[in-house]
């Protein structure tokens, strides 16, 4: 019993000793934002952004590569998954909408899709592994637009429309931290709306969460999963960071929810999933740490960031944003 307690006692000041540490920042002052992040590990690190922009760092951020890809340096790559320090899938949002694949570090990019519907938006992707992956855009024709590879985005096409739900009058998705589409399993995927409606779509169900909505510019932005039924949502107003509820949290998958007792503050972008019962988001207002599941939220900076994400092989948590801001939690790396 000693045993454990002590353990136990161990645990949380190792918590509280690692987000009391600063936000290093590790790059900021310049013209893009970053709302693309992939962490391969504590040492590899892609952001991608407005401008035709795509960075990388392979020595934990202390220096980077910065590139214009050739011929898109127009394109606002919202999104970006990397998978080793020379391959990465970077999406361009509209029109027309472009998915573009390197395998030699940034030297060279192949337009692996293209898509020039009128109205065509991507907002964001999501991979199982190296080689099975989603992107989702705004409803064309009536339809949510959900696309997927499985041959690590050489190829890509159009996945079930007519499985998923009608969307609503004015309902859509942000593409504000690439982080509102998750693969929950890998049977099962599931990404979160905003507009006058806010909903959850998973599969065939289309589930109502408890945000704030109504207007263009609130609802879900991002969704964060711990297991195939816990997750948490973030979102909000962003042109009003005072409006709630920006928090909501399942355990059973979507059919109860619960709002934070302590909610995160103001408009949230993006929420990550650490460890335990550890989960971080990020946003215009700064980041706020929950080390009780979503239950309250304590902020712990309040620099402004898109986007946060924990290593796939690691520990290391880094932020991308506005002005080409780049910052990592402190210590956190193996």
């Amino acid at each position: 019993m000693f045993k454990r307690h002590f353990l136990t006692i161990i645990w949380f000041l190792f918590i509280s000793q690692a987000f009391a540490q600063p936000i290093q920042e590790l790059n900021a002052g310049g013209k893009i934002s970053l709302r693309g992040l992939s962490v391969v590990s504590d040492k590899i690190v892609w952001v991608s952004g407005s401008k035709g922009t795509v960075g990388k760092s392979i020595d934990g951020g202390k220096t980077w590569k910065w590139m214009k890809v050739k011929g898109y340096k127009k394109c606002d790559f919202r999104d970006i998954e990397a998978f080793d320090e020379n391959t990465a899938i970077i999406m361009a949002v509209a029109e027309p909408a472009y998915i573009l694949k390197t395998t030699d570090g940034g030297k060279k990019w192949k337009k692996v899709y293209e898509n020039k519907t009128k109205g065509m938006f991507l907002d964001a992707m999501d991979f199982s592994d190296e080689k099975n992956g989603y992107v989702i855009g705004d409803p064309v024709n009536g339809k949510f637009f959900l696309a997927r590879t499985n041959d690590g985005g050489e190829t890509w096409g159009e996945a079930y429309r007519s499985v998923y739900p009608t969307p609503d009058s004015a309902e859509a998705c942000f593409a504000s931290s690439g982080t509102n589409i998750r693969i929950i399993t890998p049977n099962q995927v599931g990404f979160v709306t905003g507009g006058l409606v806010s909903n959850l779509v998973i599969g065939r169900l289309k589930i109502k969460l408890p945000l704030i909505q109504g207007t263009t510019s609130t609802g879900a932005n991002s969704i964060a999963v711990k297991d195939s039924l816990t997750y948490i949502v973030v979102g909000g107003d962003f042109t009003n960071n005072a409006a709630v509820p920006n928090c909501a949290i399942t355990t059973d998958g979507g059919e109860t929810w619960t709002i934070p007792e302590k909610a995160p503050t103001g408009y949230k972008s993006c929420v990550e999933y650490l460890y335990g019962n550890v989960w971080v988001c990020c946003g215009l207002t700064g980041i706020d740490v929950s080390q009780d599941n979503g239950k309250t939220w304590n902020q712990i900076s309040k620099v402004s960031y898109h986007a946060c994400r924990k290593a796939k092989k690691g520990n290391a948590v880094y932020f991308s944003g506005n002005e080409s801001r780049i910052g990592k939690f402190a210590g956190r790396e193996r």
